[in-house]
């Protein structure tokens, strides 16, 4: 078996420090969780799909997601909702929605204490 080398993405490489140096500073675990969760390799990465968000989030949450939201279903409510990646499909409907759309590194700036924030996936 092959050395696990990690990822080759310089961008995601500087998310994991930057997330890394957040909770080291502010002592907040979850953002030391969700840069273990993106070290991952691709096909451990975490995938949510717009129904899932649906059933198990409530009307103004904060939601991240440490991989990919994807477009399949509808959501019925309006959330704030970070990741790494997201399909056109799932970006296109939640802004039908009303909902914020973020990348991991703009709700770091935004909430850094991570309050109210919940790992989906």
């Amino acid at each position: 078996m092959g050395n696990r080398t990690g990822t080759s993405n310089p961008q995601l490489q500087s998310l994991i420090v930057e997330l890394r140096k957040k909770a080291q500073v502010d002592r907040v675990p979850l953002w030391k969780r969700v840069a273990f969760d993106l070290e991952k390799p691709t096909r451990m990465r975490r995938v949510v799909n717009l129904s899932r968000l649906n059933r198990f989030t409530r009307d103004n949450e904060v939601i991240i997601v440490p991989g990919k939201v994807l477009g399949s279903g509808i959501i019925d409510h309006k959330i704030t909702i970070a990741a790494f990646d997201f399909s056109d499909g799932a970006v296109e409907k939640l802004l039908k929605q009303n909902c914020d759309v973020l990348s991991i590194e703009e709700l770091l700036v935004k909430n850094p204490k991570a309050s109210a924030v919940r790992i989906m996936g």
